[in-house]
């Protein structure tokens, strides 16, 4: 299904394409056949910030420096030591590549608008060199002899067509990217970060190669259109506008899909270049005006771009119709509901996941204060306690995403308590949030197989798994929907199918049945018996006391930050202290009767 809705995207890609490159055979015009060439080249720009910032979520008001770092290495190398453009094109993707990998380093470890004001600052730094060394304008040398090996031509149209062959490239790429476990791992991060390294996904590694590739991207644009334009500033490479143009065609066509940054381009370039020719003299910097508005009415009519605006708005009426006739989720095999009876090894040979001594403080305030317990193979513990008690906190410590002040927890005999949560995805211990973490705009099954991707050594074995953890949790049937339409029970157990993708031997579940009315909670303690029947362990912070007692094996109780008691349900449910906290007094009357 997936391959042939991108065959289908690209083939409407390349009919218009053919069609510009026949429109442009025609252009004598040199002025026009240079905007025809300008609207490819901002286009191929476009795609590469939507590379890192559509995908990721990561708004970079910075790519000019990787753009103006391609051009004036082009056009240097070639003045300095006759190197060929032809060589340069490529040299600067390298450059591009390498920059993007020395900036991302420290600048990832900012987020929101903190990562964009520091982009910022590169392109201006790097402007600011170039004219202190010397260099408030450079062009082209002009060769006379064979000027085609060096990129120049004096017809037009070839530049055009050489700014096509690199768009389709480009296009080619995004695709690819979008389509791929690169791509599927950059839409969560943007979506949901803490969800995505949960998932087991190393966000920094990802982000790296994204700006990575994004910068040699950007670098190759501005290399072309340094030999295009012929004279280059670094106010015209590595000004603010530079990066508002990138910026602009991406957002106002659709950040994180290719036809944003193509949209944009061929919609707001020849606006604004034709504006500044005729009114440039009049009102300088007419462009920016044009840019300024294009934001303006995009954040009031289309905040996400015209792309995903024109395709929501196609898309309403099926949603519609999906929502008066969708299938709903398949029924359980049969689960037995007799009391459990588990029984751990004698010798503590199962013991998957030993916590000693857990401690976090914030400050003066102690959230979790020396907790220890154990837990067992195929053992559902119930993690309870008053609102404020740490229970969160300490899955949070479980799991990576804080670190503790003190203490260990080791996961099949390894101290893990300082790793991240990728590396305890892959150590086997899967997670679910108290407040749903779905990927919106992926379907059911890509966000099931974004967790699939941990441990599947190829996309094949990522979308078998990710159908086999649909179906454990009886989601098959509308694995292809959007996960934006699912209700609250479905994405609950979307969340459950994404954390069973990266095969896990722990799971982590968060207040998996708030929200959920009685019959629904019903049906997902069903699915969590059948997990834990197939040998999955499971540790569960639930409010639902009800149906707490009937599904765990012992219960951890927190208050303040402190294990308060650790039993079987029927010891912990009738102590007093535990009432006290926790239950209340309705909870033992109605335990009595």
């Amino acid at each position: 299904m997936m391959m042939k809705t991108g065959s289908k995207s690209l083939l409407y890609f390349i009919v218009p394409a053919l069609a510009y490159l026949a429109l442009s055979a025609f252009v004598t015009n040199s002025y026009y056949q240079l905007m025809l060439t300008l609207i490819l080249i901002w286009a191929i720009f476009g795609l590469s910030w939507n590379i890192l910032s559509g995908y990721t979520g990561l708004i970079s008001f910075g790519h000019a420096a990787f753009f103006g770092a391609g051009a004036f290495a082009t056009v240097l190398a070639q003045i300095y030591w006759s190197i060929t453009p032809w060589v340069m094109f490529f040299a600067s993707g390298a450059i591009g590549a390498v920059l993007g990998v020395a900036i991302g380093f420290p600048t990832f470890r900012l987020r929101g608008h903190y990562f964009a004001l520091s982009m910022l600052a590169y392109p201006l730094a790097f402007m600011y060199v170039f004219l202190w060394l010397g260099f408030p304008e450079v062009s082209v040398p002009r060769v006379h002899d064979n000027p085609a090996a060096y990129m120049q031509f004096s017809d037009g149209r070839v530049y055009t067509l050489i700014a096509m062959a690199f768009l389709i490239v480009v296009v080619l790429l995004s695709r690819k990217i979008e389509s791929s476990r690169f791509g599927m791992a950059l839409i969560a991060i943007k979506q949901n970060e803490a969800a995505a390294e949960a998932a087991g996904i190393d966000s920094l590694r990802w982000k790296l190669r994204a700006i990575a590739v994004s910068g040699a991207i950007a670098a190759m644009a501005g290399s072309l259109y340094a030999v295009v334009i012929l004279v280059i500033t670094p106010q015209s490479v590595f000004g603010m506008l530079v990066s508002a143009q990138a910026l602009t065609v991406a957002m106002f066509g659709g950040i994180g899909t290719f036809w944003g940054p193509i949209i944009g381009a061929g919609f707001l370039i020849p606006i604004a270049e034709i504006l500044h020719a005729e009114l440039g003299s009049i009102l300088p910097g007419i462009q920016g005006v044009v840019y300024g508005v294009a934001i303006v009415v995009l954040i009031t009519l289309a905040p996400e771009g015209m792309f995903w605006k024109v395709r929501d708005w196609m898309g309403s009426a099926r949603k519609k119709a999906a929502s008066e006739t969708h299938p709903e989720t398949q029924p359980m095999d049969e689960v037995a509901v007799e009391p459990r009876k588990f029984t751990p090894a004698a010798d503590g040979a199962d013991i998957v996941l030993d916590v000693r001594g857990m401690s976090k403080n914030f400050g003066g305030l102690k959230a979790v204060q020396d907790v220890s317990f154990q837990v067992r193979r195929g053992m559902i513990l119930g993690i309870i306690g008053p609102n404020g008690a740490g229970k969160t906190t300490l899955f949070n410590l479980l799991n990576g995403f804080q670190t503790p002040t003190s203490g260990q927890v080791f996961v099949n005999g390894k101290d893990m308590a300082r790793s991240k949560p990728h590396v305890l995805c892959r150590a086997g211990v899967g997670r679910t949030f108290q407040i749903m973490r779905p990927f919106t705009r992926m379907s059911v099954r890509d966000n099931v197989r974004t967790g699939a991707y941990v441990r599947a050594g190829s996309e094949a074995e990522a979308a078998e798994v990710a159908d086999d953890a649909l179906r454990q949790v009886g989601l098959s049937a509308i694995a292809d929907r959007l996960a934006g339409e699912l209700t609250t029970k479905e994405l609950r157990l979307m969340e459950l199918a994404r954390a069973l993708a990266g095969k896990p031997h722990t799971l982590l579940l968060d207040e998996t049945l708030a929200g959920l009315g009685r019959d629904e909670a019903a049906e997902v303690v069903a699915v969590i018996r059948r997990l834990s029947a197939s040998g999955v362990t499971v540790a569960i912070i639930e409010h639902t006391m009800q149906a707490m007692v009937q599904l765990v094996d012992r219960f951890l109780v927190l208050d303040h930050g402190q294990v308060i008691m650790e039993g079987a349900p029927e010891e912990v449910t009738k102590n007093p202290h535990v009432i006290e906290a926790y239950l209340g007094k309705k909870w033992s009357a109605h335990a009595e009767d």
